[in-house]
């Protein structure tokens, strides 16, 4: 645990090293204000509630989580100090898990700074806090598996720019895996169990459920189980590589 967290505080403290988290977080605020006001017609609504500010949560996760976990191998394998990481008395899930804490303490930070949007609508009128904070958690943990998939994108390369857009493309598929249009190309010939096994797992399906004002436990178990599953396989990416 010690060395996961101290990887951890390495990796995010690297964040501010350089300018990458200032434009990170410029970028992230003003985009989702500009959605969130402007595009979402949040005043023009007239409910007092952050169902506009939500909404834009998937797409702009689907571009800005892939921007900050390009890096976390894809970087160490171009300079070739993944080699020394991998002689430090650290196995490999404790490397993989403090990297991911890193970036996900990273895009908690800058979800946490969306707060006076909260402010405003309490000052507006008087929300459902209790959604809004459910939609919080939802956003952090849709965060979270776009991150994990990103991650492990970043094991497979040595170029972040190839990273960024296969990581992209993959969560395309997660985000919209429930869409008429993508069930359309199984309805027909594959089972039915297997369309909504597609279904399932949507991003976006699960998201959208907690944002309704439901947090079940379906739904965090889904989130989590993805968080695992692609940090499992990350590690099984680099042990291949360690031992080859």
């Amino acid at each position: 645990m010690i060395n996961l967290l101290t990887i951890a505080r390495r990796e995010f403290g690297a964040y501010f090293s350089s300018s990458l988290a200032t434009v990170f977080l410029v970028v992230f605020l003003v985009a989702t204000g500009a959605l969130t006001f402007f595009v979402g017609n949040f005043f023009g609504v007239g409910q007092a509630n952050l169902v506009p500010f939500f909404n834009f949560h998937p797409w702009l996760f689907l571009v800005l989580m892939p921007a900050i976990g390009m890096r976390l191998w894809a970087e160490e394998r171009r300079s070739g100090t993944i080699e020394f990481l991998m002689t430090m008395p650290v196995t490999t899930w404790q490397a993989v898990g403090g990297k991911f804490l890193a970036a996900w303490a990273f895009a908690l930070l800058a979800l946490a700074l969306t707060f006076p949007i909260w402010i405003t609508v309490n000052y507006l009128g008087s929300p459902d806090n209790g959604v809004i904070l459910a939609s919080y958690a939802g956003s952090a943990m849709m965060g979270g598996a776009f991150l994990a998939l990103a991650c492990f994108v970043s094991a497979l390369t040595r170029n972040q720019v190839t990273a960024f857009v296969v990581s992209v493309a993959f969560g395309f598929v997660m985000l919209l895996s429930s869409q008429d249009a993508v069930l359309a190309l199984f309805n027909g010939w594959a089972p039915t169990y297997f369309v909504d096994l597609i279904a399932s797992f949507s991003f976006a399906r699960h998201f959208d459920a907690i944002t309704g004002g439901v947090l079940q436990a379906s739904d965090v178990v889904f989130f989590l189980s993805f968080i695992i599953l692609f940090l499992f396989l990350n590690c099984q990416i680099l042990d291949m590589r360690r031992g080859s």
